[in-house]
């Protein structure tokens, strides 16, 4: 485990210096009266996910971590299956987007991943599933004016709009 941890945050941080330069072709300031340019979102992210790396390659480098201190192989049985239910998890989302749309895809993967994944309370799952869509729709579509896929939902969100324009 401890060189999965290790080859993980190098890849990922590699990644993440990539999706940055990608994003940057496109404009990541502020343009006045549309908002964040086309790369803004996509270049914080990654520079978020690239200082993730690092605190994962400084405590690695420390042995802060319990994977950091193992003496496991690279990727032992209960590591392969929590690989694996993770993507089985995110690829599910990225296909729930386009039937569903982010709002109705968000909850589910919330569910899956805070009841079963994590085996939290109801209480805490349920206060997740439900306010994180609404706030996610609250910044991106009010706020920043910029749409998620709404997949077949998209009729329920139109009262909405008139609300609000």
């Amino acid at each position: 485990m401890r060189m999965a941890e290790l080859v993980m945050g190098l890849v990922m941080g590699i990644f993440s210096i990539y999706l940055m330069w990608k994003s940057a072709e496109l404009p990541i300031g502020w343009i006045a009266g549309e908002g964040p340019g086309g790369g803004a979102w996509p270049f914080w992210l990654a520079a978020g996910m690239l200082c993730s790396c690092v605190a994962i390659i400084f405590r690695w480098a420390k042995h802060i971590t319990p994977e950091s201190q193992s003496d496991s192989p690279f990727m032992d049985r209960r590591s392969l299956k929590l690989f694996l239910l993770n993507a089985a998890a995110i690829t599910s989302l990225i296909g729930l987007f386009h039937i569903v749309g982010a709002y109705g895809a968000i909850p589910i993967f919330l569910i899956f991943y805070l009841r079963v994944m994590g085996g939290h309370s109801w209480g805490l799952t349920s206060a997740f599933a439900l306010s994180t869509p609404v706030i996610t729709f609250l910044f991106f579509e009010i706020a920043l004016q910029k749409t998620l896929p709404k997949g077949f939902t998209e009729p329920l969100f139109l009262p909405i709009f008139d609300f609000f324009y």
